[in-house]
């Protein structure tokens, strides 16, 4: 009876190269995930796609709360959330608040992929 013979895989030493181009950080990794987080909400991806396709560039709380069919706590919850993930900008104005893009926001939710 003859043996098996076990072969020993060829072993490609560029495959074990360290790459030149770091991890994220546990910190970046964090910060990066807000931003995800934050569109990862289909309320707040129409809040976003209505704010930026507003003429003025900006709209109030008071003019979101109808397309979405949610109570002004919601959407301002919503909003804040927005505001946090550095995708808005909030102005108050008297008793209401209004919400703009921030410029470059987008462009830099693009990068963020695009540099992974």
């Amino acid at each position: 009876m003859n043996p098996l013979q076990t072969l020993d895989p060829a072993v490609d030493a560029s495959c074990c190269v360290p790459s030149a181009k770091p991890a994220l950080s546990a910190e970046e990794a964090q910060q990066k995930a807000l931003v995800f987080k934050a569109l990862a909400d289909p309320n707040r991806l129409r809040l976003l796609s209505i704010v930026k396709g507003e003429e003025a560039g900006e709209s109030c709380v008071c003019d979101l709360t109808g397309p979405l069919d949610l109570g002004q706590p919601t959407v301002s919850h919503h909003l804040k959330i927005l505001v946090e993930a550095g995708i808005l900008h909030r102005e108050k104005r008297g008793t209401w608040a209004y919400y703009s893009l921030v410029p470059g926001a987008l462009d830099d939710v693009a990068g963020i992929l695009s540099a992974l």
